[in-house]
């Protein structure tokens, strides 16, 4: 009786390397830049938090009967509103929300960016007052550029 031997070629061999090798040359820098992903994900993660922070005090002001020009205590802290909107100034919204110190970072008038960004003025959101009669939601702007 005789046995055949069955194998792959060095040939076919070569050609499997060659495709898994161009598989991960292409597929590489997709998974390299996922931490810029991460920081966009993050920073939107924080606007939704800080616009439920800011409906939640206007809706704790407006259940308690409270003036308009009133601060409400959310978690044991006074809150400072302005239009019935947690105020951008310190001790406004910032005192109403709750974020990690070592992701983000307020700068100016309740500037939040990711300390973590390669340029953190290009990982950030704005958070401005509520303006108008009755007052509109405050203004989140977002700039997400340099994640």
């Amino acid at each position: 009786m005789t046995k055949l031997i069955r194998g792959f070629t060095l040939i076919e061999l070569i050609v499997v390397i060659l495709i898994l090798g161009i598989l991960a040359a292409v597929a590489a820098p997709r998974f390299i830049d996922l931490t810029g992903a991460a920081r966009a994900a993050a920073l939107t993660g924080l606007r939704s938090a800080v616009s439920s922070a800011a409906t939640l005090a206007n809706a704790l002001q407006l259940a308690q009967g409270l003036a308009a020009g009133s601060s409400v205590t959310i978690e044991g802290v006074a809150v400072t509103l302005v239009n019935r909107y947690p105020s951008q100034a310190a001790g406004g919204i910032d005192a109403a929300v709750r974020f990690d110190a070592a992701t983000f970072q307020t700068t100016g008038s309740m500037t939040f960016q990711v300390t973590t960004a390669t340029a953190p003025a290009s990982c950030q959101f704005v958070y401005a007052n509520a303006v108008g009669t009755p007052p509109a939601p405050p203004v989140l702007t977002v700039t997400n550029t340099g994640c």
